[in-house]
């Protein structure tokens, strides 16, 4: 069969248009493989244009207004039911195009998109801290360096300024659970993250970098910027906090009011090919949620730390959540109050 032929027998079989146009993304910074992006461009003549978010709740902000150009974005899972219960996103059955066979079952059917019904998987993977043990010799594995942050690591420590990771992680050093509502829980949490600000030099999305350039000693991360930076660094080191830390993913879906829907859900769909998922992982450093990638991945992914969590430490890993609108009122008065 030729490739034309190929092509629209795909074409065909995912009930996708022929592409042309353009593709306008809305992504997280430092996140989207230039290669595969040319790739996508090349096989499907599209222009695609890809513009940069720094959190969850900036690009919420911006689709809520209505009217901002771009066709895809990329909120995590824990975000991604406000979007859809707010109707800014259109249903586009990832789960009936022909690359969604290739989703590992654990993400075939998630709670937050049930059926996958508006996204389909672009990473995933874990919230913890990232130690330079030249100047750190204790264990990395704790909250501790950031919440009752060590003498040898005062004013050399960043907090990556994610909301919910951050006041989630401090309720687990205190001993609570994520999405909880209890005054008494919060309040510890609150006393200890206002108690812990004046120790961090910074709040910041820019760790890995300044990871890198030894400006920062340690930060709280995700793991694949821990990986970048270890790549570098050699005796930066990625730990994962026994008193609890959290799995995430993060998900394309496409925007009610996409201008190229067409080209939209034929991304979706070249995503979900494993050796595209595995492009895409090496770029970004994250495992994917692709079956059948990890064979196109980057050797020095394949057993990194950062990306195959050690068995020890495993049992201390439980998903993000969707908090309830009373938590995440909570949560944002004492985001508000770390603010001051």
């Amino acid at each position: 069969m030729s490739t034309t032929v190929a092509a629209i027998a795909l074409l065909a079989a995912t009930g996708l248009g022929r592409a042309e146009g353009q593709l306008n993304i809305y992504n997280w910074g430092n996140y989207t493989n230039p290669e595969v992006i040319k790739k996508f461009e090349d096989k499907y003549k599209v222009k695609v244009t890809v513009t940069d978010y720094d959190s969850n709740e900036t690009a919420l902000a911006k689709a809520r207004q209505g009217g901002s150009g771009f066709d895809i974005v990329v909120p995590s899972q824990t975000h991604l039911p406000i979007w859809i219960n707010e109707g800014l996103l259109l249903e586009t059955n990832p789960g009936g195009m022909e690359n969604f066979k290739n989703v590992a079952s654990e993400w075939a059917n998630p709670e937050f998109d049930p059926g996958r019904k508006y996204s389909v998987p672009w990473a995933w993977g874990t919230v913890g801290v990232v130690v330079d043990t030249e100047a750190y010799k204790g264990d990395i594995n704790s909250w501790k360096i950031i919440f009752e942050t060590p003498e040898e690591l005062k004013g050399k420590v960043n907090v990556v300024p994610e909301m919910k990771d951050v006041v989630t992680a401090a309720v687990r050093y205190v001993g609570g659970e994520q999405c909880t509502t209890d005054k008494e829980v919060l309040k510890k949490a609150r006393d200890l993250l206002v108690a812990a600000k004046p120790n961090w030099v910074a709040m910041e999305y820019g760790a890995v970098d300044k990871m890198k350039a030894g400006d920062f000693k340690a930060s709280s991360t995700w793991n694949g910027a821990g990986l970048r930076i270890r790549l570098e660094r050699p005796e930066v080191h990625f730990g994962y906090p026994k008193e609890g830390f959290t799995y995430w993913s993060d998900n394309v879906v496409v925007l009610k009011d996409a201008a190229n829907v067409e080209n939209a859900k034929l991304f979706q769909n070249f995503i979900m090919d494993p050796e595209v998922a595995a492009g895409l992982s090496a770029f970004h450093r994250y495992a994917n949620g692709i079956a059948g990638s990890e064979k196109f991945m980057p050797d020095d992914m394949k057993d990194a730390p950062e990306i195959v969590i050690p068995e020890a430490s495993k049992a201390h890993g439980t998903m993000a959540l969707m908090c309830s609108p009373e938590a995440d009122a909570l949560y944002t008065r004492i985001w508000t109050d770390l603010q001051k």
